[in-house]
């Protein structure tokens, strides 16, 4: 019987690697991307063209509005995002957002019958966002076998992170060789209608130090 498996895919470097790999692992895979206010909206159209290059079975955006609580750069266009990599965790932390992306991505799991998840969250090269630990991952995991019917009947959920442990660069590399094409996905926090870069926030950052250090050329677009 073919597996299910959920992958959480923003449209950026991580989430369309992921993808990849889910893909590689003969997961017949459902995509599911969020409009939940954000500063733009190129990286959805990204997370569309990717999650087709990859043969997911479908695609579901769902529609949020963070906006009304705000509380980070992403969400509230009075805080600027930051153009230099910075101590501690950073104002384009969204509170609770991977708890909510999580929770609705359990949801849609369990009505499908799947019961992998997949996220692309990193604990090496990443902001510091404390939903990206591999603790939090861990107690969220426990938590959707205590919350769902499948999980109290035995039928367990698991969160996958493949990305966990891994360099941009590796990451970088992993997708490569996966056949990932990363000029069509987004990664920036700021990105024009057109998807193109910023090449200044902690996303780009780290995004084009993965290319530099994996020795692969960059196909991002820069504005």
């Amino acid at each position: 019987m073919t597996k299910k498996a959920v992958i959480l895919l923003s449209g950026g470097l991580d989430s369309a690697t992921v993808l990849a790999m889910a893909k590689n692992e003969g997961y017949e895979c459902y995509t599911m991307s969020f409009d939940y206010g954000q500063r733009h909206c190129s990286e959805l159209e990204a997370s569309k063209k990717v999650s087709k290059a990859h043969g997911a079975t479908s695609h579901k955006t769902v529609q949020l509005n963070l906006r009304d609580l705000g509380g980070s750069a992403l969400t509230d266009d009075s805080i600027d995002v930051p153009e230099e990599v910075g101590e501690g965790i950073p104002v384009t932390y969204v509170p609770a957002r991977n708890t909510v992306f999580l929770s609705l991505a359990l949801g849609w799991a369990e009505i499908m019958g799947a019961r992998d998840i997949f996220i692309g969250a990193n604990d090496v090269d990443y902001s510091g966002y404390p939903d990206c630990r591999p603790e939090y991952l861990q107690a969220f995991e426990t938590m959707a076998n205590l919350a769902t019917k499948a999980g109290i009947e035995g039928d367990c959920f698991h969160i996958r992170a493949p990305l966990l442990k891994l360099k941009k660069s590796e990451i970088v590399q992993e997708g490569t060789k996966l056949g990932v094409d990363y000029g069509i996905t987004v990664s920036c926090y700021q990105a024009d209608d057109e998807g193109r870069a910023c090449g200044a926030c902690d996303s780009c950052h780290y995004r084009k130090l993965g290319f530099e250090q994996a020795g692969l050329v960059d196909p991002t677009r820069y504005a």
